[in-house]
């Protein structure tokens, strides 16, 4: 595999798999071999938020991104959608391809349920990514009229969108279409590739859409975060008008073994936005734990009167 390969290249049918959990089907991408990362989309996202990292990181990586249950193309689960059911499903999902652990990615509502995993299922989450997690401030609008309002105002939304992505292209065609379709996760959705504003699109109006977000309002997660004991990367955009900045900041604060990166002009989705500068940072975030094994290895080396092992890194 070669990094010049593009996502619109990929054959994405021959990487699609399907599993069941509960006698729910669920679908998934997988590709590639070695360390394994798992990519968790956000709400109204799907296995296509990844299109800029699976080809990439499938060079070295058994990379798998998943449609959570009742969005993508995976079935409704038999329970209500919880944060905590969404954590739940990652552990059996793990388990039900044969994934012991991994780096997990996860944006926005991914992100919170990354969090919910590495507390509830620690052994699972070698490395935690957080790309706008969702789960700070989004906690204080459990405020049943604006609920209903915002059940109201996202539904619609995600039904024009959907009708509009479903009957033309031409819309993502032009320039101030994609902006329309995308205005509300980048500042910049005109320089996007029309195929990746569709792909994206092609995420909304799912069965899980409106009961995972009153989910995302009942699961109160900030005094839990210092449980997270595995190293945690947050990624943010400066522009993101849907999780606002400051939550990064908690999140790093909260969490005792992080570390923050933000990114200017970007919004909401920065894998998709700015993805060469996203897969590098990731790359030398999970770079991490080699270098720390060769620096221990040095200085046990050294403190035995030796030289250091060949290849080792100073």
């Amino acid at each position: 595999m070669t990094s010049g390969v593009r996502w619109q290249d990929v054959d994405w049918r021959q990487h699609q798999r399907w599993t069941e959990i509960d006698g729910r089907a669920v679908n998934y991408i997988e590709l590639g071999s070695g360390p394994p990362i798992l990519f968790v989309q956000g709400l109204s996202g799907q296995w296509q938020n990844w299109l800029f990292q699976l080809y990439p990181f499938s060079r070295d990586h058994r990379v798998v991104a998943v449609d959570l249950p009742g969005l993508g193309q995976s079935e409704m689960p038999r329970d209500k959608i919880s944060i905590r059911g969404y954590g739940e499903f990652v552990d059996r999902f793990m388990d039900a391809i044969g994934m012991d652990a991994a780096t997990l990615v996860g944006n926005s509502m991914g992100g919170f349920i990354g969090a919910e995993c590495a507390i509830s299922h620690p052994h699972r989450v070698e490395r935690l990514v957080l790309v706008s997690a969702a789960g700070i401030s989004i906690e204080h609008m459990r405020y049943e009229p604006l609920l209903k309002a915002m059940y109201v105002g996202e539904s619609v939304a995600q039904w024009v969108t959907a009708r509009v992505v479903g009957r033309s292209t031409e819309m993502a065609g032009r320039p101030r279409g994609r902006k329309a379709i995308m205005w509300f996760v980048t500042p910049h959705a005109e320089r996007l590739d029309p195929r990746l504003v569709i792909e994206q699109a092609r995420g909304a109006g799912k069965p899980g859409f409106l009961p995972a977000l009153d989910a995302l309002t009942d699961y109160p997660i900030r005094d839990r975060l210092d449980d997270i004991r595995c190293p945690t990367l947050i990624v943010w955009g400066d522009k993101d008008l849907l999780v606002p900045v400051k939550d990064a900041y908690v999140f790093d604060k909260l969490i005792p073994d992080s570390r923050l990166l933000v990114y200017e002009d970007v919004g909401h989705v920065a894998m998709l936005e700015v993805p060469e500068r996203f897969n590098a940072d990731v790359r030398a975030f999970m770079a991490e734990r080699q270098v720390d094994e060769d620096r221990r290895a040095r200085l046990v080396s050294e403190s035995r009167g030796s030289s250091p092992r060949p290849g080792s890194r100073s």
